[in-house]
């Protein structure tokens, strides 16, 4: 190969690596720590009575999605035994995650038939209103329509004329006597009974003084409703909600009955595990379309509204078992373990080419140097993102303890392919050849076996990856990346750096240092 063409092939090798190192550092990004590294929560979900077969296996994959939606880096979702363990590692958000997480019951959706007053409130009492209750607006024809929801002041009075009216439309064998319910039970929300349960309290409010709503039998539950979305309703956010065939029908039904009815009687409640996540009033008799829950949303608030209606169902009923915060204290030591002894395994592998193959050694531990440079770009950019999604999974790659361990592993491996250049470099000099000749045979012939040796460690990364679950697929993911980056740096580093080297008499010659001298041939001819 030419000099021009070496120089070439090097210098824009080395000038991408440099322009990836410093967009990946001014970006600010960081890579990723797992639950071990960083801290996080850690919950056990266990089954309530004799589950049907492969009901928990559904209920994993549910959380599965619910936990996607949330937008954890490699959070682990296993079954062990009968139970299902979630490790979510540095989520921000704890509570929202567990409760996210915790949510098991079924999604139900029920007309409300009376507004009354928080558990521990008794008389009249004055409540106001800025329900989290939205508006419910969709398209009646194929134009799309939404409600501004307005801020609205209620007076409740407790009078028992009022709550027996209410009660009187209700079964009377399916209902318990107001006073009876205790608002924060789950038992309470039976689905074919009339019951009492609290609006979803806001900024870690007690349950005990929200507003509570009388409700009907469940008209529809979760699933009846195919897919639900975030969107931009001006001049706030709502969520789109599409129901199945027969789920838009039973909507109908309800709407019919509830629209044009006094406030709160033209209101759906959507439950969940004892809770009123939101009630909209009807804005029409029926809907052809997708449904539109609009009103004063944030964006996070139509968000979390979009990901319960379309993960709130489980097939079984599930209780937390125990919950975990795994201090990130305990993590930092972890990777302070971790980096020591993968720093001490890197000296003395450097140490060791050094010695014994002297400036070629130094070669190595270059190209061991690029090899993390675009390690970390990989796991810190889209890049990562990318192969995560092509292998199925999703984020960005987080480093775990076992990807430590991957990575430490995969020094070994990067040193072997510069051992089995150097080694074939000696072979063709001591067959008389020069190191400028040798260069290039060398490395077509050293490079097919640096292919096969790094094929077989990639080949096992990959299927310990498909096969193995947790942790273990981080080591095997970083094993299997380091493995590819080594035969890209060797290709474009290693071998035209050591070409334009041997071009060069003094650093071929030299006794001490040269590169003769790492191939114990010290009088060899440059």
């Amino acid at each position: 190969m030419s000099p021009r063409r070496l120089r070439v092939q090097l210098f824009g090798f080395l000038t991408v690596v440099v322009v990836l190192v410093v967009a990946t550092l001014a970006s600010g990004k960081s890579p990723i720590l797992g639950l071990d590294l960083q801290g996080g929560i850690s919950v056990v979900l266990e089954p309530i009575g004799n589950p049907k077969p492969g009901s928990v296996d559904v209920a994993v994959d549910i959380i599965r999605s619910r936990v996607d939606s949330l937008g954890v880096a490699e959070p682990e979702i296993s079954r062990q035994g009968g139970n299902i363990v979630i490790d979510l590692p540095g989520v921000a958000n704890r509570d929202k995650a567990r409760r996210l997480v915790g949510q098991t019951a079924e999604l139900r959706f029920r007309p409300v038939l009376a507004l009354l007053p928080p558990e521990d409130v008794s008389g009249t009492t004055t409540i106001t209103t800025a329900p989290t209750a939205s508006t419910t607006a969709a398209g009646t024809t194929d134009e799309s329509t939404t409600t501004t929801e307005a801020t609205t002041t209620t007076t409740v009075a407790a009078d028992a004329a009022a709550k027996q009216a209410a009660i009187a439309s209700c079964n009377a064998n399916a209902v318990l006597a107001l006073d009876s319910i205790p608002t924060t039970s789950r038992a309470a929300d039976k689905r074919d009974a009339c019951v009492v349960l609290p609006l979803r309290p806001k900024d870690g409010a007690p349950v005990a003084k929200s507003t509570r709503l009388l409700l009907g039998p469940t008209e529809l539950t979760g699933t009846d409703v195919d897919k639900a979305k975030r969107e931009f309703v001006s001049p706030g956010y709502g969520v789109s909600m599409t129901l199945t065939g027969k789920g838009l029908g039973k909507f109908n039904a309800l709407a019919a009955k509830s629209y044009g009815r006094q406030a709160p009687t033209n209101e759906v409640a959507i439950t969940l595990d004892g809770i009123v996540q939101s009630n909209p009033a009807f804005q029409a008799a029926s809907f052809s379309g997708p449904v539109q829950i609009t009103g004063n949303f944030s964006s996070t608030e139509a968000e979390d509204l979009a990901k319960l209606i379309n993960y709130g169902s489980l097939p079984v009923q599930l209780k937390e078992l125990t919950v975990e915060n795994v201090s990130p204290t305990l993590g930092k030591d972890q990777l302070r373990a971790g980096i020591i002894a993968g720093i001490i395994g890197l000296l003395l592998v450097s140490l060791y080419m050094l010695v014994y193959y002297r400036i070629l050694g130094l070669v190595a531990i270059l190209g061991i140097a690029i090899s993390a440079a675009l390690l970390l770009v990989v796991v810190t950019s889209f890049v990562g993102q990318l192969i995560l999604e092509f292998l199925g999974g999703s984020g960005r790659p987080v480093l775990t303890l076992a990807g430590v361990t991957g990575l430490i592993v995969s020094i070994g491996v990067t040193v072997d392919s510069y051992v089995v250049y150097f080694e074939r470099l000696k072979d063709e000099v001591r067959a008389g050849r020069s190191v400028r000749g040798s260069t290039d045979r060398g490395f077509t012939r050293s490079f097919r076996t640096i292919v096969a040796a790094d094929l077989v460690s990639f080949l096992g990364a990959a299927i310990l990856f498909l096969v193995a679950v947790g942790s273990v697929k981080g080591f095997a993911f970083f094993l299997g990346l380091s493995t590819l980056l080594d035969l890209v740096v060797a290709y474009f580093f290693m071998h035209p750096l050591v070409s334009l080297m041997a071009r060069r008499r003094g650093i071929v010659t030299n006794r001490v240092f040269g590169i003769g001298a790492g191939l114990d041939a010290p009088e060899v001819e440059a």
